[in-house]
């Protein structure tokens, strides 16, 4: 079975607030940013943010490191989500057996923190709407290492879905009011409330505090006041960012810089001499048939440069594993070549999950988030050093 994005019944608990151009629905979770807890005994290590990405020759095509970590008492997947910088959805794809409003003390949880780049242009602002993230390809020098941010991001619903394609940042502003349209405003005075024509900066705007509008009229890039959305289908069509994340991009970003759109499922990507898949669900309004004319449509989604790699490299594509991977997808790279002369199998996902480093839960080294303030007398010198030092700086 297909198991299409919006339609697990964890979403039928999303009940809908906004329903604007730039609106959101909350899943019914606080929008308040959760408790930071920080277990000073344990041995267990700090994650280090996965925002950031320096592209070598050897990572190839794949960012990050996949981490696992354990549940507190009183997680739920939006408190994680918002810790470990990932998206909700994203949390629900990689621990299908997990509760995601209780996954209970000690559960293990595997954040899938690595990410296989797009198959699309490596400038500017890149959004793949099947993966739900952005990805930011910092313009560089010749001589210098490109580098490449990523972040989570909510989508357009069904029926506002996000448009794809390539546009560009037309202009940008700092606490932005917002301007529900007319049928915005009918529909909110025929649900008895009254909607303003402008609604200023501040904790009602949608909008957040940073918006970056593109060439497509009323479709912006921004941030939010309701962060839970982040990670699902959750707008009418704009991309929203967690409020540390837009504020972060905004910094790095300026007018005419190019932004692509593409909804890539399946994702295909080189890294140290193994071709791998990333595999996400596919949307709910996504027309191609993924089902009857899926190698053929696969196939498609293979760069040029990784059709040449495989030839050159006398590997090929282990479609027994690919076909897996499509039907039940965990949002998590996992191999799927062999070299023609080996009969060993891919490593799989289980065994993937098995040596991933094992961290702290806890808010990263070097995350955007600097999470809730936590007493000092629960931190040991240590610790508070390197969450002060390093958190939100970005590197």
């Amino acid at each position: 079975m297909w198991r299409h994005s919006g339609q697990s019944s964890l979403l039928g608990v999303l009940a809908v607030l906004w329903v604007s151009g730039c609106a959101s629905y909350d899943p019914g979770q606080p929008s308040a940013a959760p408790e930071v807890r920080v277990d000073v005994g344990a041995e267990v290590p700090y994650a280090l943010s996965a925002h950031r990405a320096d592209l070598t020759a050897e990572a190839g095509d794949l960012i990050g490191v996949l981490q696992v970590t354990h549940a507190q008492y009183e997680d739920t997947f939006v408190d994680l989500a918002r810790r470990f910088n990932v998206g909700f959805e994203e949390l629900v794809r990689a621990n299908p057996t997990v509760d995601p409003w209780l996954p209970g003390e000690g559960r293990e949880i595997v954040l899938p923190t690595q990410h296989l780049l797009p198959n699309a242009p490596r400038e500017g602002v890149v959004i793949n709407l099947a993966a739900m993230r952005l990805y930011f390809f910092v313009p560089t020098r010749k001589g210098e290492t490109p580098v490449v941010y990523t972040f989570p991001i909510g989508i357009g619903k069904v029926g506002m879905a996000t448009p794809q394609g390539r546009t560009r940042i037309t202009r940008m502003a700092k606490n932005p009011s917002w301007r529900p349209g007319p049928g915005v405003r009918s529909e909110y005075r025929a649900n008895g409330e009254i909607l303003p024509a402008v609604v200023k900066p501040g904790p009602d705007n949608p909008l957040g505090t940073r918006a970056m509008y593109l060439g497509w009229p009323a479709y912006l890039i921004h941030g939010t006041n309701k962060p839970a959305g982040i990670g699902l289908r959750s707008s009418a069509g704009c991309i929203r960012l967690f409020p540390e994340d837009v504020e972060f991009l905004y910094d790095m970003i300026k007018p005419g810089i190019p932004v692509t759109v593409v909804n890539q499922p399946f994702v295909f990507g080189w890294h140290r001499g193994e071709l791998f898949m990333q595999a996400y669900d596919v949307l709910e309004d996504d027309a191609r048939d993924w089902r009857g004319a899926q190698r053929k449509l696969l196939s498609r989604t293979l760069a040029g440069r990784l059709r040449k790699e495989l030839a050159a490299t006398g590997t090929e594509i282990d479609w027994q594993a690919v076909g897996q991977l499509s039907r039940t997808p965990r949002g998590i790279a996992v191999p799927v070549s062999k070299r023609l002369t080996e009969s060993d199998a891919p490593q799989d996902l289980n065994s993937l999950i098995a040596v991933a480093p094992r961290v702290r839960n806890a808010v990263p080294i070097g995350a955007t988030w600097l999470g809730e303030p936590v007493e000092a007398d629960f931190l040991t010198e240590e610790a508070a050093a390197v969450i002060k030092s390093s958190a939100g700086s970005g590197r």
